[in-house]
């Protein structure tokens, strides 16, 4: 066993009884690595911190629950992960403002439709920003990161009908905002 190894299997065993001491040493030694990661594949620092603070935040949340044995490439591989998620959300997500855009050309095909492209991506992020923010993140996590109904309850603590119906509340309200494209002008 090697002495980082040993010294992580340590960092964990305190951890685990909600040593806050060991949460702190293990940020300090792994932020900067972790940052690196996450910058390298996003190539935004914001992003890139803010996805690191989630690393962190979900290590101590689930600190009694995980089953870690080698800590530094758990959080590596978890940095990788959260990073190329991240960017396939935002993938799906334009995708998904193409698909709607896409479909307004089938519906109408006026040359004012066309110049309309911008005002209904606008109107989809306007929609989705005035949802509630539990909703909207689940909606997010539903439709952009194509995440089960299951892991999102279980992400949440909520039950996979609680989880249903804020998709359901969010799929209403865009539906709302974006009645206006859809009606015949």
């Amino acid at each position: 066993m090697t002495r980082v190894h040993s010294n992580d299997s340590f960092l964990l065993e305190r951890l685990r009884k909600n040593d806050q001491k060991a949460f702190e040493e293990i940020y300090d030694q792994y932020w900067r690595k972790l940052f690196s990661v996450a910058y390298n594949i996003l190539g935004d620092k914001e992003e890139s911190e803010e996805l690191v603070q989630d690393i962190f935040e979900n290590l101590w949340k689930k600190r009694n629950e995980n089953q870690i044995e080698h800590l530094g490439v758990y959080l590596v591989v978890s940095a990788k992960h959260k990073s190329l998620n991240l960017i396939k959300s935002k993938i799906n997500f334009s995708n998904f403002q193409e698909y709607l855009i896409y479909h307004e050309i089938q519906q109408n095909h006026s040359p004012d439709s066309i110049l309309n492209f911008s005002d209904l991506s606008n109107a989809v992020d306007k929609a989705l920003m005035n949802l509630p923010e539990k909703s909207c993140e689940i909606f997010r996590k539903s439709r952009f990161e194509n995440m089960p109904v299951k892991k999102i309850a279980s992400e949440y603590n909520l039950s996979e009908k609680a989880v249903e119906y804020h998709i359901t509340k969010s799929l209403k309200a865009l539906k709302e905002e974006l009645k206006y494209y859809n009606s015949p002008n």
